[in-house]
């Protein structure tokens, strides 16, 4: 059986575990508390010397860090991973999109607001503002003519960016003037197995 290793608010960690859970793979969670530096022991940093979350052990013993490149592994062979050449870059595109674009503007507030650091970060979350809202623009404009990020269907594009997308709120950013996305986090909601960010597995 997996092993994840997680931190339950996490958008990066709840990429993971919704598609464990949309794919039916039963999984142990372990949690790591990260503000308490729980990532940052020897035996963790034996597992990723990078002291980050997720973290998926596999059944060989072997460590597998990053949470899109999680996603691609266990994507592999199932239907939330095209096998067409393009569609499969495009899932990547959105991939890379997300970890350059987006989460470090959207997750990166929310993160510094839910820990009560807002005041000490003022500058910097403003200053993250307008490159946020750019990638929720970037989002909005396909996603207003198209159901879902990447051919019409649901992929591992979709779960990486809904992950920080639809608790965006969480960290200052206002999606009332993006209906395009506020209908696209309604149809993820809406697909089998889906589970909140605040729920550890499939119940």
């Amino acid at each position: 059986m997996y092993r994840l290793y997680d931190f339950r608010p996490s958008g990066n960690g709840y990429k993971v575990r919704l598609l464990l859970t949309q794919l039916g793979i039963p999984f142990e969670f372990i949690e790591l508390d990260i503000i308490k530096r729980e990532t940052r022991t020897p035996d963790f940093l034996e597992k990723n010397p990078n002291g980050r979350i997720p973290v998926l052990e596999l059944e060989s013993g072997v460590y597998l860090s990053e949470s899109n490149a999680i996603l691609v592994y266990l994507s592999e062979g199932t239907p939330f991973l095209p096998d067409d050449k393009l569609e499969r870059a495009r899932v990547l595109q959105w991939l890379f999109f997300e970890q350059y674009s987006h989460e470090p503007y959207i997750a990166t507030s929310r993160f510094w607001l839910m820990h009560d650091m807002a005041e000490q970060k003022r500058q910097a979350l403003e200053e993250k503002r307008d490159p946020g809202y750019a990638a929720l623009g970037v989002m909005e404009k396909r996603l207003k003519a198209h159901p879902f990020l990447v051919g019409d269907r649901y992929t591992i594009a979709d779960i990486a960016l809904f992950a920080y997308t639809h608790v965006a709120s969480e960290g200052g950013f206002s999606l009332d003037h993006y209906p395009g996305i506020q209908a696209w986090i309604q149809r993820i909601q809406a697909q089998p197995r889906h589970v909140p960010i605040t729920q550890a597995q499939f119940q």
